[in-house]
């Protein structure tokens, strides 16, 4: 499996969705009191990414 998404509850007992490449987190959300949120912002990621811009600040 190279790339997924995990669910996994932080210290502070949130649920938080982190983007997993080659076993390695590469990016992962703010912490959410609910799994089900935890699981809207894995859909709305896939469902927005797609078509998201990429901005260069340097």
């Amino acid at each position: 499996m190279a790339h997924h998404f995990k669910i996994k509850k932080n210290k502070g007992g949130e649920f938080v969705a982190y983007f997993m490449y080659n076993s390695e987190p590469i990016f992962w959300t703010e912490g959410y009191s609910s799994k089900a949120s935890a699981k809207n912002a894995i859909e709305s990621i896939k469902k927005n990414g797609p078509g998201a811009e990429t901005v260069d600040e340097s």
